[in-house]
Parts: C-alpha cells; sequence; structure tokens
C-alpha cells in the first residue's frame, strides 16, 4: 500500500512538472501564431512593384491562376507581376490561394518566360525592380507588417483584418503622438521615407533588412540597420551627426550594387567618411576653383581620381551642421511640403526631365551658384505645369542623390525657389553612377512618371567625368531615356591625358549627330544655351531615344491557312501570334500589329491602322477564321509588302513574321529579296513540313537569328521569347549616327 502510494505521488510530480516546462513552448507557440495570423491579403491582380514594402508576408486569395493577371519571369520575376499569379507558376501555392513571402530585389535584363504550374510567364527586355517568392514563412529575426503600404492610387495602408480593440487604441495613440513629435522626429521620418523609395539589393548582399513598420533587423549584428530615432532633439543637425557617429568603421564610399551597406544609407556613409578624412588632416586644403585657376591646377584636381578631394575647412565646418551635407538623399523629404499651387504648364513641351546637377568640389562656391541659376532660367523657359513639362534634379558628387523628383514641384515659381536652397554636396564627377541611379530609381510612378511623357536626362558636367558612363548609358537608352550633355569648360588639349574615357559624350548621349550635347567654353557664358537647351527637350519627334524595341515597329504577321494546317493547328499558331503580340506596347503612336492570311490567295484580316489598342488586337486575332486551300508563300510576301508594308510609318521598323507548315508552291526568294530591299525585317518560322532551304532564303541576314523551326504545332510556344530577344538585340545595336 505504502509502496503504490509513493508510486503515485512520484507519478504525479513527473507529470507537473512535465507540463511546467511545457507551458513557455505552448505559449511561445501560441505567440508566434498570432503573429503569423495577423497577415494581410491582397487581390489577385496585385503587382509587385505597387507595394512600397521591400519584404512582407501576404496571403492570396482562391482564383489566381487567370491569364489577365500577368506574370513576367521565371524563378525571378519583374515587379510588374502579379504576385499571387507569380507565386503559383513558382509552385509555392496552388490556385486555392495560400500565405506567401515576397522578398524585393534589384532589376535585371532578360526576365525568362516559361510554362509552369498552369501560368504562362512572359519574357521581358528589361525592368527596373524585381521580386523573390517562397514560402510564407517568416525568416529568423525579422517581424513582418500587419499592412502593406501601396504607392500611386493605393497611397494609404490596406488591412485585411479588422484589429482589436487595444490595437486600435495603440495605433491612434501613436498617429497622435506623430503629429505631436513631427517636427523633433524629421530625421527618422526622412530615413524612413528613403528607405521605402530605394533600390532593393540582391539577396546575396547581407545586410540588415528594415521594413517601414514595424522595425526589423537581422542576426548579424555588424550589419544592423540602426533605428530612425522619434526622440526629439535640440537641433537637426545634432540629430544627423548622431546617426553618422553610429558608423564609425564605414569609411569607403559604396558603389551601387556591390556594398554591403544599403542603399538607403549610402549616403550618410559617404557623409562619415568625408567627415572622419577630414577630422584626419587628409582633406586638402584649397579645394574650390575660382575664376582664376589655371588648367594645370585644374589637371591636378582630375589627374587622382582615386583621391576624395574635400572642401575647405571654413566650408566643411559650415556643411557640419547642415543635413543636406551629411548625405541624405532628398531634400524634399527633410523638408516635405505640400505644393502651393498646381500649373497646366506649357502643353506643346509635355516631357519628363531630369537634371543631373554636377556638384563636385572642382567646380567650386561661384559656378555652383551659375550652375544653379541656370537650372532656375531653364525651369522659367520651360513653362512647368501638370500638362506640361515636369522637372528634377539629382545632385552628384562621388555618390548620387534626388534633390526633388518630377511631382514635388508643379509650377516654375515653387521649383526655382526649391533650386535656390540647393547646397553643393562636394566630391568627385562620377556621372556614369548618377546615370544608373537614375536609370533604376528616378522615372518610377511612385516619383511622377507619366508614362507617355518621354523621360529626359540632362547632364550637366564641368570639365569630364572621373568615372566610365558608357555602359550606364547604354542601359539608360535601353530603358528609353534621352541622354542629353552639357559640358563646361571642357578638357584642353594639355588636359585630355587626364580624361578616363575619350570621347565620353559621344559614348554617352542619345545620338551623336550633335543634337543631344552643347559644349559651353565658360561657366559664364552658361545663361546663352538656355533657349536652345529648352527648344531641344522639348522636341519630341526628336527625342528618338524614347522609343524602344518594344514600342517603335509596325509587325505583320503572314499566316498559313492551307489544307495541311487544320483548324486545331490554326488555333494554336493564332494563340502563337496573340502571344508574340501582347509583349509589345501596341498604340496608333507605338507598336502597331497587322495580319494576313494566305493559301492560294490571300486576305489582309486586318490593316496596321484598324486596331490602336492591345485589347482590341487580341481580339481581332481570335476572330480570325480557317481559310484552308495551297500554300503559295511567295505571293503572299509580295501581298503583304503591298497591303501592309506600304503603309507602315516612315519612323517604324518595318518586322515581318511568317508562320508556314509546308514548302511551297512558288518561288519566295525574289519576293523576299524586294521585301528586304524596301526595310521589312522579315522573321520566319517553319514548322513539320516546311522547307528549310525556304524559311532561311525568306529570313533577313544572318539566317539564323531569323529563322525557327518546330516540329510540331504545340511547341511553337517555345520560340516566343526567343524572337522577342532577337528582336530587341537588333533594335538595341542600330548606330546611334
Amino acid at each position: 500500500m505504502k509502496a503504490t502510494v509513493i508510486a503515485t505521488f512520484f507519478g504525479a510530480f513527473l507529470i507537473c512538472t512535465y507540463a511546467a516546462k511545457e507551458a513557455p513552448k505552448k505559449m511561445k507557440k501560441a505567440k508566434l501564431y498570432f503573429t503569423l495570423t495577423d497577415v494581410p491579403q491582397i487581390d489577385c491582380d496585385v503587382k509587385a512593384g505597387k507595394i512600397i514594402n521591400p519584404e512582407f508576408i501576404a496571403k492570396c486569395p482562391p482564383g489566381c491562376q487567370d491569364v489577365k493577371y500577368r506574370v513576367y519571369g521565371t524563378d525571378i520575376y519583374a515587379s510588374f507581376s502579379s504576385v499571387c499569379n507569380a507565386a503559383i507558376h513558382s509552385g509555392i501555392i496552388d490556385n486555392t490561394g495560400g500565405k506567401i513571402l515576397v522578398q524585393k530585389v534589384a532589376g535585371h535584363s532578360g526576365y525568362r518566360g516559361s510554362f509552369s504550374n498552369g501560368v504562362r510567364s512572359l519574357s521581358l527586355p528589361r525592368w527596373r525592380e524585381s521580386f523573390l517568392v517562397s514560402e510564407g514563412k517568416p525568416r529568423k529575426g525579422v517581424t513582418y507588417p500587419s499592412t502593406l503600404e501601396y504607392s500611386s492610387s493605393k497611397s494609404t495602408a490596406v488591412k485585411s483584418e479588422p484589429k482589436k480593440p487595444e490595437q486600435d487604441l495603440k495605433a491612434t495613440k501613436s498617429a497622435d503622438t506623430a503629429n505631436a513629435s513631427e517636427k523633433a522626429s524629421e530625421q527618422g521620418d526622412a530615413v524612413r521615407k528613403e528607405y521605402q523609395t530605394s533600390p532593393v539589393p540582391t539577396p546575396a548582399t547581407q545586410m540588415a533588412t528594415t521594413t517601414p513598420t514595424p522595425t526589423t533587423t537581422t542576426t548579424d549584428p555588424s550589419t544592423t540597420t540602426p533605428k530612425p530615432t522619434t526622440t526629439p532633439a535640440t537641433t537637426r543637425s545634432t540629430t544627423v551627426a548622431a546617426a553618422a557617429k553610429t558608423r564609425p568603421g564605414l569609411h569607403r564610399v559604396r558603389d551601387i550594387g556591390s556594398s554591403s551597406v544599403h542603399p538607403a544609407y549610402a549616403s550618410v556613409v559617404a557623409a562619415a567618411s568625408r567627415q572622419v578624412q577630414a577630422a584626419q588632416g587628409r582633406g586638402q586644403n584649397t579645394a574650390f576653383r575660382g575664376s582664376s585657376t589655371s588648367a594645370s591646377n585644374r589637371s591636378i584636381l582630375r589627374s587622382n581620381t582615386g583621391i576624395q578631394r574635400q572642401e575647405p575647412v571654413a566650408a566643411f565646418r559650415r556643411a557640419a551642421g547642415s543635413p543636406a551635407h551629411l548625405g541624405f538623399s532628398s531634400k524634399e523629404e527633410l523638408n516635405p511640403k505640400p505644393l502651393e499651387s498646381t500649373s497646366q504648364g506649357n502643353p506643346n513641351c509635355k516631357v519628363d526631365l531630369s537634371f543631373l546637377m554636377d556638384g563636385s568640389w572642382s567646380i567650386g562656391k561661384r559656378r555652383f551658384q551659375l550652375q544653379k541659376q541656370f537650372l532656375s532660367n531653364v525651369a522659367q523657359a520651360l513653362g512647368i505645369g501638370s500638362a506640361g513639362p515636369l522637372m528634377g534634379i539629382v545632385q552628384y558628387g562621388d555618390d548620387p542623390s534626388t534633390e526633388f523628383n518630377l511631382k514635388t514641384y508643379a509650377n516654375s515659381k515653387d521649383l526655382r525657389n526649391a533650386i535656390e536652397k540647393i547646397s553643393q554636396k562636394g566630391g568627385l564627377s562620377n556621372v556614369g553612377k548618377a546615370l544608373s541611379f537614375v536609370n533604376k530609381n528616378f522615372f518610377s510612378d511612385a516619383k511622377g512618371n507619366r508614362g507617355g511623357a518621354p523621360n529626359v536626362v540632362v547632364v550637366m558636367v564641368d570639365g569630364w567625368p572621373t568615372d566610365r558612363v558608357e555602359e550606364a548609358s547604354r542601359l539608360a537608352r535601353e530603358s528609353g531615356i534621352n541622354i542629353f550633355f552639357v559640358t563646361i569648360e571642357a578638357a584642353a588639349e594639355s588636359e585630355k591625358q587626364n580624361v578616363i574615357e575619350p570621347n565620353f559624350v559621344d559614348k554617352a548621349v542619345c545620338r551623336t549627330n550633335g543634337f543631344y550635347s552643347i559644349n559651353v567654353p565658360s561657366w559664364f557664358g552658361l545663361h546663352k544655351v538656355v533657349q536652345p537647351l529648352v527648344k531641344r527637350v522639348c522636341d519630341s519627334d526628336r527625342l528618338v531615344c524614347s522609343k524602344t524595341c518594344l514600342n517603335s515597329a509596325d509587325i505583320g504577321f503572314v499566316i498559313d491557312g492551307s489544307s495541311s494546317v487544320g483548324t486545331s493547328n490554326f488555333r494554336t499558331v493564332l494563340q502563337f501570334v496573340a502571344n508574340i503580340s501582347k509583349e509589345f506596347e501596341i498604340s496608333d503612336t507605338d507598336t502597331r500589329i497587322g495580319a494576313v492570311q494566305y493559301t492560294y490567295e490571300q486576305r489582309l484580316e486586318f490593316s496596321f491602322d484598324k486596331y490602336s489598342t492591345k485589347q482590341d488586337v487580341l481580339s481581332a486575332i481570335k476572330r480570325i477564321s480557317y481559310w484552308s486551300g495551297g500554300t503559295s508563300t511567295g505571293a503572299a510576301i509580295s501581298y503583304a509588302s503591298e497591303q501592309l508594308f506600304s503603309k507602315s510609318k516612315p519612323n517604324k521598323r518595318k518586322i515581318m513574321i511568317l508562320i508556314t507548315d509546308g514548302r511551297s508552291y512558288d518561288d519566295v526568294r525574289v519576293p523576299a529579296m524586294a521585301a528586304h530591299r524596301n526595310g521589312v525585317i522579315a522573321y520566319s518560322v517553319g514548322v513539320a513540313w516546311a522547307a528549310q532551304d525556304e524559311l532561311e532564303a525568306i529570313a533577313t541576314d544572318p539566317d539564323k537569328e531569323h529563322s525557327f523551326f518546330v516540329d510540331e504545332f504545340d511547341n511553337l510556344y517555345r520560340f516566343v521569347n526567343q524572337l522577342i530577344q532577337n528582336i530587341c538585340t537588333e533594335f538595341n545595336s542600330q548606330p546611334r549616327n
């Protein structure tokens, strides 16, 4: 009996001990579960680019597997894609929906299309931002927002699930506190806002990751991003100086895309670097170039590009208390203020314009003032307004930073006042880095880009750049940016040995015909080129770099409707035609689509000027009825030349894509050669019994890049991406004279 009682008591003790140990674990699991259930839901049509958060977990609803929710890319997706349909394509979720983890990464070239998990993703030559999608599990040490911040029309955060009453009370109190301490926490807000609008690094880069709300940290203490302070400070300069002091070990200026320093804080790091170097006595005592500075002195300043030129001690002391000199990327974020008035502007000059302002130390204070006066005069002459030109400014030195973007000011008066307040940032003249920055960050919908207006960049350069510009300029041109250069006091013969990249202007500008470059002998003559420059940037007909491979062609499809094709295969051919067409920007001023069907005879299905929207073109392709008959391919090429391409616009590239499944009953060589002579770029696509020698005769040289063959109609889709890529490669290799 006693033994039984002891055993029972000991068993109860063990049970209680086990329960006590397991209780905290259950509580932790419950707490984690609560955090994960507070997941915002997004709609099927939401694109990653519309969400500001750089990393988030979201819940997709059922039914997102639909062709109307476009996806671009494979494994890594362009931010223009539907988030949920990309998740289905990657196999993370199925059509029933579910939770996903999304991480924004940098944009790149050559998004590859594929068919996976019932979703057809499309190819895309390039896009400014990408994203990765994975299983909706939080990463260690990361807290994810329960609300998502949307850009553009969805500017307010949308919450998927109602908060608990105590959460609502906290949110109200937070809002009241934020309003009360807005002035005191100005610097913290600026850093947070800059982070939200900065390009996101690739996953390979080890750094702290921060979401706007709440704060996010990683497990690596050496790269933890400091939280923006909300403690009231006596002065803004004290707060900024404190921010700079938190990074005493970071002395090297960040190279875009290769550093572990997050883009949002790169300019702060650069400023801290300049402070440390000056404090250690490595700054030059005389860096400004006065009006009497000789060419030989400028050579000394420019020749050693590996040494950062410092400002004078007095200028540095004045700058030490100024947030503008401590590397924040955007002044309008430090001093946000609503637009006082909106002007309609000059309707004959609707362009989105970015000036790259030279802030290097080689300019000197007096010339920097002359540059500001020039920009102010340009703003006045342009007639800034919502229906006319919009203008933003990026200042560059060691690193570029946005002074204000396209939507910050909507009239000339406010813009000129803002220009007057710009402070010189100093450093080298890294124009190549500035062009990369503008290409990736400036022309976005969130920052005022209007889509239909040409994108124009005017680069102001004192002398010559201190880095290479060719590659950055090429990528910008391929993105549709028209690059102008205004060079002041260019290198003399004795100085040309110090120029890193000879003929840098011709390597950078949109075209090398002289229209896109202006050379000014002296800063004191800069005012004379205000009107010539304004006239050029407003001449939209000559802004040829606005044209890209996707928006500047007349594409005519010549479709074999012979008896050997069959009804089912003919529908497959039409789907192939539609898949190619939907990749292009279609309108009456962009790419236009036409179609001819042929057997022994020919029929014009629709001409280039028949439909001016993508939806109308796709509907027209779907309505084409199968004809049936013989195969006279040569006659069809002649017919397309007369009925389609003879009516092509002079500024359009004429592209013919011919699809056939057999040998022609007539000669194809003579009609094809005639089409080539008339400027038609011909692609041939053969299926099944098509003759290889005829496909090569039809195709433009080189044959291997313009002719394709598949053994079955069901494999046609494989060539959609290759065709688009070849069309774009050919477009981008055009001479620029």
